[in-house]
């Protein structure tokens, strides 16, 4: 199973959104890697959810519940959406700060290509993630 990471800030759509409206679809990506990533994303696999420019932390795990298909935003078929589905809130929020002063994962793509809205994330990083929030 592959994981992955999504941001949003929390005033557009927080993790607080996604567990209130239960599933929601993760549309207007328009960046090309980002696309690759939401294509290549499988149902069912978890997906950290990051709150970008206010908090700066990861949150939560969501799911993905349906797998990539056009974006409902636009008559362009070369976007893609997903739906996600919150999973867990986290014990601990897991703030960039961690991210970037842990060795584990200095090679995050969080890390390395901050402005990619949509990254994969290694079993290694996921597992030190999940060790720094109190999960593990």
């Amino acid at each position: 199973m592959a994981y992955w990471l999504v941001k949003s800030e929390p005033s557009v759509y927080s993790w607080d959104q996604l567990v209130k409206d239960k599933q929601t679809t993760w549309d207007g990506i328009r960046s090309y890697a980002a696309r690759l990533h939401l294509r290549a994303m499988k149902k069912g696999e978890e997906v950290l959810f990051y709150h970008s420019n206010e908090g700066l932390e990861i949150v939560g795990i969501a799911k993905v519940s349906k797998e990539a298909y056009q974006d409902p935003g636009t008559d362009d078929p070369n976007w893609s959406a997903i739906d996600l589905k919150p999973f867990k809130k986290l014990k601990k929020p897991v703030s960039l700060n961690q991210i970037k002063t842990d060795k584990r994962l200095s090679n995050m793509a969080l890390v390395r290509i901050g402005r990619l809205s949509v990254s994969p994330v290694t079993d290694k990083e996921f597992e030190a993630i999940m060790e720094l929030s109190g999960e593990k």
